[in-house]
């Protein structure tokens, strides 16, 4: 997310602000000029574990290193439900089309300043990947390791649903996932 400088309303420099706010006093960026304030809210974020023939698909961001795939993920779009968002995304990224979703939960991502919604999605198709991705696998549930991040979690949580106990990557694992 980009730095606010400037109110959106009127250009004035923000400055850090400290106001009395429901649960006592709270330093924000807010304009002086106008009374804007800035409240740097999480943004929702959608995540999907893709279940195709009882397997599921991860992804390769093209950003990211090569041993790095996660769960299809997207921003939710303004006038779309979650479960909207979640079958869009998953079209888009993939090309497959969402038969159900069920809800895994919620989780939080602070690094990111995000709110993760995770659903378990089952779909069909031939995968054709966006350019945003590079690559996928297919894996099955008792392959599948979970990294210590919100869509890690999501995973995690799903699989216990399924009679799996998640199997987390180690510290070295992790970090070897996310080297270039």
């Amino acid at each position: 997310m980009a730095d606010w400088n400037f109110c959106p309303q009127c250009a004035t420099p923000l400055s850090m602000i400290t106001l009395e706010e429901d649960s006592g006093p709270q330093a924000r960026l807010r304009c002086p000029a106008c009374d804007f304030t800035h409240w740097n809210n999480p943004v929702p974020v959608l995540a999907a574990i893709v279940e195709i023939d009882g397997k599921v698909l991860l992804a390769r961001n093209a950003a990211w290193p090569g041993k790095m795939y996660a769960l299809i993920t997207g921003f939710m779009e303004a006038g779309e439900s979650p479960q909207e968002g979640i079958a869009r995304e998953v079209k888009e990224e993939t090309n497959l089309d969402v038969l159900s979703t069920n809800l895994v939960g919620a989780y939080e991502f602070l690094r990111m300043n995000q709110v993760i919604i995770a659903y378990h999605v089952v779909a069909e198709g031939e995968v054709r990947l966006s350019p945003e991705l590079v690559d996928y696998r297919l894996y099955d549930l008792a392959d599948l390791k979970c990294w210590p991040a919100g869509t890690g979690y999501a995973l995690a949580d799903w699989l216990r649903t399924r009679g799996h106990e998640p199997v987390f990557f180690t510290a070295e694992e992790n970090a070897e996932r996310r080297r270039p």
